[in-house]
């Protein structure tokens, strides 16, 4: 069994309007859908990708009154979305000091060029350049030229006090390689690839012993999740986990896709989700994000849930 590649990021806001204003208006990803932690209806979850809302594009938030996130080791430390080529962080860098947003200078990183900002919550993002590797879905709706526009996930930093525990979860049990490694910062970042590897297919994991335990909050991530095909591979995922003996969810139906969730042997929730059915499985592709929507299970709460959510506009 193999894992396909990154399926979707969530990180957590403390301010869902000015979130969505940032993610759609600054980096031009599209809002695909807009509906509700399905475990805390109070809070909205919002869903970011491309233009056809394509598995391994979604940035997602969950809205929580959180404070800022206390920054440390035992965590997911960095998203990488993915442009492609040098002229495309030309515009970015140009794009983000408009913005009034600081960033790094554009860098070669494990072979890449790149760019690190942050949103104004302080989640930690970075822009690679991807090579043009894989499919392209552009927005027509945004304000990012198609040629610029961020192409889905790259990969995801985790950041732990030691290396074996976490490598033992990805190399036995979720089958993923290491195919390199690399210095940042004074730490050892090794390379993971799943699938057909690249950086829609990597987790990058620095081992940074010095650094306190982190503490989830606004500006940060809550989880990462990885792609698998459809809901009989995630049944054989299920026992997989459970053969090696990692406490987890059970399969979890999310209606968009269906899930399994379990943490790594540092407390980093993980989750496997399907491709399928995906975010038009309720309202039509054209329109999508622009209504709530809510699954089957929560439709006749409906009208106390909406009382219950701030406007986003």
């Amino acid at each position: 069994m193999t894992l396909t590649g990154l399926h979707h990021l969530t990180a957590i806001t403390a301010n869902a309007p000015a979130n969505l204003d940032f993610y759609t208006r600054v980096l031009g990803l599209r809002l695909v859908k807009k509906t509700v932690n399905q475990d805390d209806t109070s809070a909205y979850h919002l869903f970011y990708a491309d233009g056809l809302a394509s598995p391994g594009t979604d940035v997602t938030f969950f809205d929580w009154p959180a404070p800022r996130e206390s920054r440390g080791t035992r965590s997911i430390a960095r998203t990488a979305l993915r442009v492609s080529g040098r002229a495309s962080l030309d515009y970015w860098a140009g794009r983000l000091k408009e913005k009034g947003l600081e960033a790094g200078a554009i860098r070669s990183l494990d072979g890449r060029d790149a760019i690190d900002f942050e949103d104004p919550e302080g989640q930690r993002l970075r822009l690679v350049d991807d090579g043009g590797a894989g499919e392209a879905n552009p927005w027509d709706g945004s304000p990012v030229p198609a040629e610029h526009q961020i192409r889905g996930l790259g990969p995801i930093v985790l950041s732990v006090p030691q290396l074996a525990p976490t490598e033992a979860l990805l190399t036995q049990v979720m089958n993923m390689r290491e195919a390199r490694r690399y210095e940042e910062a004074g730490a050892t970042v090794h390379v993971f690839e799943m699938g057909a590897g690249g950086p829609a297919a990597e987790l990058h994991v620095a081992v940074e012993p010095h650094l306190p335990p982190a503490s989830q909050g606004a500006g940060g991530v809550h989880h990462v999740a990885f792609r698998t095909n459809d809901n009989a591979e995630l049944t054989e995922w299920a026992k997989r986990v459970k053969q090696y003996r990692v406490p987890s969810s059970g399969e979890v139906e999310r209606y968009y896709f269906r899930s399994l969730y379990f943490r790594e042997p540092n407390g980093i929730l993980f989750e496997i989700a399907t491709d399928g059915p995906g975010f038009a499985v309720d309202e039509p592709l054209a329109t999508l994000g622009e209504s709530l929507s809510l699954p089957p299970f929560l439709e006749p709460k409906r009208a106390a849930i909406e009382a219950n959510l701030k406007p986003l506009a």
